[in-house]
């Protein structure tokens, strides 16, 4: 999983850092009262990447909350099944919720950026800049900067997590073989 998981993380934030570096190339969307043919297609890329950006670094929040159900009820199965500590289950559990609040941060993130970008769009009519003070692009700006910064922190605890939960996995599995072979089930 550790691997499946960088890979895909990496991915997901490499697909950032470009949705990041077409933003940044987008220019003066005021050239021509907007209508720009150029910028405007420079706007359009930066909003189609940017919303696979969102899909693909979700769905690596997703596939590590998916890991951790699985491996939840895996393990509490496999507890009761073989009389094992509950101390197994507890520690998933731990590892479990002490990464929720990273992918519920790092979404919130994700989504406030988009839309940041939806109000930063010259073809809106909605402007936070009145309201903030701060340009409407400036804002976009920040929260994409701190949106990756917060994605990319997370990921990394989430891959610590894993680590820490496939040793939880080693654990129940060495165990369960213990009791299987003094009992003489068959064993692998």
């Amino acid at each position: 999983m550790k691997r499946i998981f960088l890979t895909l993380a990496v991915l997901a934030n490499i697909v950032l850092l470009i949705t990041f570096g077409l933003g940044w190339q987008i220019g003066d969307t005021t050239l021509l009262n907007g209508r720009d043919p150029e910028v405007n297609q420079r706007i359009g890329n930066h909003l189609l990447v940017g919303l696979g950006a969102l899909t693909s670094a979700t769905m690596v929040h997703a596939l590590i909350l998916t890991y951790f159900m699985g491996t939840g009820r895996w393990i509490e199965e496999t507890s009761q099944a073989y009389r094992l500590s509950g101390e197994w289950y507890r520690q998933n559990q731990r590892t479990k919720y002490g990464i929720l609040p990273g992918i519920f941060i790092s979404f919130l993130g994700l989504v406030v950026t988009g839309a940041m970008g939806a109000v930063a769009d010259p073809a809106t009519a909605v402007s936070l800049e009145k309201t903030l003070g701060i340009h409407d692009s400036t804002l976009h700006f920040g929260a994409a900067v701190c949106t990756w910064i917060v994605n990319l922190i997370v990921n990394m605890t989430q891959y610590f997590a894993i680590t820490k939960n496939s040793t939880i996995v080693e654990g129940v599995l060495a165990e369960v073989r213990r009791i299987r072979i003094e009992k003489g089930l068959p064993v692998d």
